[in-house]
């Protein structure tokens, strides 16, 4: 076992010469989920408001 920190581990994908790697890792993606959710109680809401 070699030692290398997770951003070397992760295999980034390309797009020509554009590099994407996963931002935030996986705090960042409950983090997103959490702010989706609450995103779509809050306009669900509004929504309901104005109609």
């Amino acid at each position: 076992m070699t030692d290398s920190t997770p951003e070397e581990r992760v295999n980034p994908m390309r797009i020509g010469n554009t590099e994407i790697r996963p931002a935030g890792g996986g705090l960042g993606c409950l983090l997103m989920i959490l702010v989706s959710v609450v995103a779509s109680i809050v306009l669900t809401v509004l929504l309901n408001l104005v109609l």
